[in-house]
């Protein structure tokens, strides 16, 4: 029997509970919910193809003696850990390859993301015609295929005819015999930082000045009556607001700089000529095509594969953490 109240002289009944008064949830039919996937079934199917395979095959070789000889029987010897046991127990791994690596990815991220802000900040004070010929420059160097900007970076940096010999020796800093810079590992990778900064640095400029648009100016006003300098202004008000936006292309540059393949395959010695400046992937394709030795090339590619799959991790996680992306 339902409960009344009298107050008053008039008969009241009980407020209903609050969860007979919110609305009850249905859950969506099941073609509703598949709708998106299905919508995604092609792209993600030649996705699969394209990469999952391609990935799978390679980490099956990883396991396999792959060489000359195999390849005329078409019969792989299974060999287990030994590519990748062989690949991590030596020296040259450790001393040379890895460390090219590493550090070349960190200076050329570095120099990438903070050209790339400079250049942004840049083009939020030019007016509408010079930020238009800036970002059109900035788009041809970025559209320049990797191929063609190392070729002209090589011309440049000719030991017998380049620029850069020339203008060392007009200015009396450069003896008559000149200087071969691909020979020495450091002068290699500082020309291969050139290189690579200079095709990547548009991605971080347009991102950054597109982040920059997102600022409100009266952050800014605010500081500037409080007496901040310029860089005040920047690192206190315009790096926390973009800090998103900064860490999506940090971590964007490092996978791709770590990959870095053409840039230094096509430089005098970076084909093998020269051990002394090979990268994780350069090493692994002159192991696998020119020494054929496949399967050892397959399971330092695997390696290469996890590191960029962690810094993927990263990535993603950086990209979905709720706090970062409010």
């Amino acid at each position: 029997m339902e409960d009344v109240t009298v107050t008053g002289g008039v008969r009241t009944a009980p407020a209903p509970a609050a969860d007979a008064r919110r609305p009850v949830r249905r859950r969506p039919p099941l073609v509703v919910r598949l709708r998106p996937w299905l919508l995604l079934a092609a792209p993600l199917a030649v996705i699969a193809a394209l990469l999952l395979y391609p990935i799978g095959r390679v980490t099956y070789l990883s396991f396999q003696r792959y060489g000359l000889k195999e390849i005329i029987s078409g019969h792989p010897t299974y060999v287990g850990l030994d590519n990748y046991r062989e690949a991590l127990s030596g020296s040259y791994l450790w001393h040379t390859v890895l460390p090219n690596t590493v550090l070349f990815a960190l200076v050329a991220v570095g120099g990438t993301v903070v050209f790339g802000t400079l250049v942004a900040l840049l083009l939020q004070h030019l007016g509408p015609k010079s930020r238009a010929a800036v970002i059109a420059s900035a788009l041809v160097a970025w559209a320049l295929p990797a191929v063609t900007g190392t070729y002209v970076w090589v011309w440049i940096f000719d030991p017998d005819s380049g620029l850069v010999r020339r203008l060392l020796q007009d200015l009396g800093l450069l003896g008559p015999n000149g200087y071969n810079w691909f020979t020495d590992r450091l002068s290699f990778y500082g020309i291969a930082e050139l290189n690579v900064i200079h095709h990547s640095y548009p991605f971080v400029a347009i991102t950054v000045f597109a982040g920059l648009t997102t600022v409100p100016q009266e952050l800014h006003e605010a500081a500037r009556l409080d007496g901040a300098s310029a860089w005040q202004r920047f690192w206190n008000v315009t790096v926390p607001v973009l800090r998103p936006v900064f860490a999506v292309v940090t971590v964007l540059s490092t996978i791709w700089d770590f990959k870095v393949f053409t840039q230094i395959y096509l430089m005098p010695g970076g084909a093998g000529s020269n051990p002394d400046v090979l990268n994780l992937g350069v090493w692994s394709y002159m192991k696998a095509i020119n020494q054929n030795q496949y399967g050892l090339g397959a399971a330092i590619a695997v390696l290469l594969t996890v590191v960029l799959l962690a810094i993927t991790a990263v990535y993603l996680r950086v990209l979905f953490k709720e706090d970062e992306i409010r």
